[in-house]
């Protein structure tokens, strides 16, 4: 099964294996309603059930079965935080960001490069595409974003008039 990275083990918290962790994710709250983890380091992966999660406003506290004591807890400091993709929520249009990302962007015809990141703005989000004519910020709107190929890895765009240099 696919796994998503959306946090790290900064550290021990506490003596009771409770572990700090630093959230990689958009939605920090998503670690409340977690039921199960996947904690890994290099080719080494182990699953644990959460018991709960505390979301900080720059961390998570996070206790899951099977980690129990500040010795334990302090073998995970470093490794990632993943869960499996079915537990990702889609986005408003019904995709993820990690699935945008790496696509080929083009306008017509035309390659305008690679999509290499998602952008959280307040009004809307903006991809940023990074191809031979440098870095393109295409804002995510319908007016622009013409069809999204999830499987061919392929984005269809129609860029606003001036957006790109001649």
């Amino acid at each position: 099964m696919e796994e998503v990275l959306i946090g790290e083990v900064l550290r021990p918290h506490g003596v009771s294996g409770m572990l700090k962790v630093y959230p990689i994710t958009s939605d920090p709250e998503r670690f409340s309603r977690l039921r199960e983890v996947i904690l890994g380091k290099g080719r080494t992966n182990q699953r644990f059930k959460v018991i709960s999660a505390v979301v900080q406003p720059d961390h998570v506290l996070l206790s899951v079965e099977g980690i129990e004591s500040i010795e334990q807890a302090e073998a995970f400091r470093g490794w990632e935080v993943r869960i499996d993709r079915s537990e990702v929520p889609p986005l408003q249009e019904g995709w993820y960001y990690f699935e945008l990302e790496g696509m080929k962007v083009y306008d017509g015809e035309t390659f305008l490069g690679v999509l290499t990141q998602v952008l959280e703005t307040g009004a809307n989000d903006v991809y940023i595409v990074k191809g031979t004519r440098g870095e393109i910020c295409v804002p995510a709107l319908k007016s622009v974003v013409k069809h999204v190929d999830v499987k061919g890895r392929r984005m269809d765009v129609e860029l606003p008039p001036g957006l790109l240099e001649d």
